[in-house]
């Protein structure tokens, strides 16, 4: 039989399975191959060949190869945790949440995280990975795989599977393991040479290494500000009930998501009022300086902050960094001659230091905006004074780097972190990313109000992410204070807006592959309609409805 790789035929016998071609072609790609693309399908590299096949290989660097390695080696954690334990159950250890390049994990069950433990947990995934276990997969009946994770102890899975509309599940297999992932698996453990453990906290830190330098694992960088952030909101989620998408789908089925999302929204609204407090507590503060990733709902964590600070007696006044964007002409360009808005370069930091100083010193200052149709800042009469109980609350990226806000004291700077950090799982050993809850709001807002399509934001999400994470991310544990914009609920009224714009990209498409995923990742939640949010819900600035200008 022939098959075609890169303008090449290669001949083979019959059965040949992608991973004998993936080592012929290993050469020809910079990173080792972990999954193939087979006439426009994905495909493990443990499935055969057909003939005639046009095939392509994806790698540890590519998205979707990275999450690939990651979700083996946490099933491979797994398995070595269950084979030190004695116990293959699934509650002895929670996957929570990304933080830095780890991946903290918690101990269930009562088991306890010892030095000892995770030394033997190591050195069986060690010994795992040099005997070259396959990953296996089978296609189990849904009452099937129900009674299955039963035996094994695994209700998190049960539950979730109780939602499920197909009739099959996909089960993987390693050295009589069974488990549950959705994506793809490496063909066997061979594969995962790279990875860590380290205790932290009451757990462990899976440390890995990054989908830009995949050959070496990331040295941990502490981020005790985030981890409380995350631990607090899991811990919200365990008192209302939902530690994963069966918690919150019972929830919805049982007829309490009305009363689910005012106890949520309270719970924010008192998040919101503590920061005021703490705002008003300071009595030289004059500058609240807002910043956090795309789609992390600062404009109406803004507006909403500003309302609270009234309560106090101030007078907050809305300032965006964007209004001093310097003019198109002098705004830097990338490496591909792209104008590049998210660099420091891109704002005039000088005029913006010397306006924030005149304030300071009681002065009237006229006040920009900047017209993003020509490209210029106008001066349309908006003059400012600060009067003994005005603050300002600053909005934009660079919020919390202080090469922004040189000239000012630190004393009257007050910097909030905002992002949309997900607590919510899909079970015990399927997290789901925090950047995909902020892509399917920034999907739906832009489609709303920008008319750009969902292959459009999946096309620049990349890109957004790398000024992320050179801009924002590495200020973030500088910040006074830290919110979580996240609505636990706030998934299930998502998808009855993204799905049309998901299915509206094409097979064939450069964003396919990732509206498919996001399609399928959708499906384990019940969708339900957004009539029930408040006017004010941070939920409202990317579906449409809020009070505020947003």
């Amino acid at each position: 039989m022939d098959v075609y790789v890169n303008g090449r035929t290669l001949s083979y016998e019959k059965n040949v399975t992608y991973e004998r071609i993936a080592q012929d072609v290993q050469a020809g790609y910079p990173h080792r191959i972990v999954l193939a693309v087979s006439d426009g399908k994905i495909k493990e590299l443990f499935k055969e060949a057909k003939n005639g096949a046009r095939i392509d290989f994806l790698t540890v660097c590519d998205k979707i190869g990275y999450d690939t390695y990651v979700r083996s080696v946490i099933m491979l954690l797994m398995k070595a945790a269950a084979d030190v334990a004695g116990a293959p159950q699934d509650g002895m250890m929670k996957v929570e949440f990304s933080l830095g390049q780890g991946l903290y994990c918690s101990p269930r069950g009562g088991l306890k995280i010892t030095k000892p433990f995770l030394d033997a947990v190591k050195r069986r995934m060690r010994e795992l990975a040099e005997q070259k276990l396959p990953f296996s997969k089978s296609a189990w009946s849904t009452d099937e795989a129900i009674e299955l994770f039963k035996s094994q102890g695994m209700w998190d899975k049960v539950q979730l599977f109780r939602y499920r509309r197909g009739s099959y599940i996909n089960v993987y297999c390693l050295d009589g393991y069974y488990d549950y992932y959705y994506g793809y698996m490496v063909p066997d453990t061979g594969y995962l040479e790279r990875f860590d453990l380290a205790p932290y906290q009451d757990g462990l830190l899976l440390l890995l290494p990054s989908v830009e330098q995949p050959e070496t694992v990331a040295a941990f960088d502490e981020r005790g500000k985030l981890f409380s952030t995350l631990i607090e909101s899991t811990r919200w989620g365990e008192k209302l009930g939902i530690d994963t998408v069966g918690d919150l789908n019972d929830q919805i089925s049982g007829g309490n998501l009305a009363e689910l999302i005012l106890v949520q929204e309270a719970m924010q609204e008192r998040k919101i009022g503590a920061i005021a407090a703490d705002i008003a507590s300071r009595e030289h503060v004059k500058f609240v300086m807002i910043a956090g990733p795309s789609s992390s709902g600062k404009t109406t964590f803004s507006h909403r902050l500003s309302v609270q600070l009234m309560t106090y007696g101030m007078r907050p006044h809305p300032i965006a960094l964007d209004n001093y964007f310097v003019n198109r002409e002098k705004t830097p360009v990338d490496e591909n001659g792209q104008y590049n808005f998210e660099c420091l370069e891109a704002i005039d930091v000088d005029q913006f230091n010397r306006d924030m100083c005149e304030l300071l010193e009681g002065k009237t200052v006229s006040m920009p905006s900047y017209n993003f149709k020509t490209g210029h800042r106008e001066y349309n009469g908006n003059l400012l004074k600060l009067e003994k109980d005005d603050i300002l609350v600053i909005e934009g990226i660079h919020g919390l780097n202080d090469k922004m806000s040189y000239a000012l004291p630190l004393e009257s700077k007050y910097k909030i972190y905002i992002s949309a950090l997900t607590s919510l799982n899909v079970d015990e050993h399927n997290r789901i990313p925090t950047t995909d809850g902020r892509l399917l709001r920034r999907m739906v807002r832009d489609a709303r109000t920008r008319g750009i399509s969902a292959r459009q934001t999946i096309a620049q999400w990349p890109s957004v992410r790398r000024g992320e994470e050179k801009n924002i991310f590495p200020y973030q544990e500088s910040a006074d204070a830290m919110f979580n914009s996240v609505l636990i609920y706030e998934l299930s009224v998502l998808k009855t807006y993204v799905q049309p714009l998901l299915y509206g990209i094409p097979k064939g498409d450069e964003a396919y592959f990732e509206a498919k995923r996001l399609l399928k990742f959708l499906e384990y939640f019940l969708g339900v309609s957004s009539e029930d949010l408040p006017k004010n819900s941070i939920v409202r600035e990317f579906v449409g409805g809020s009070c505020f200008r947003v």
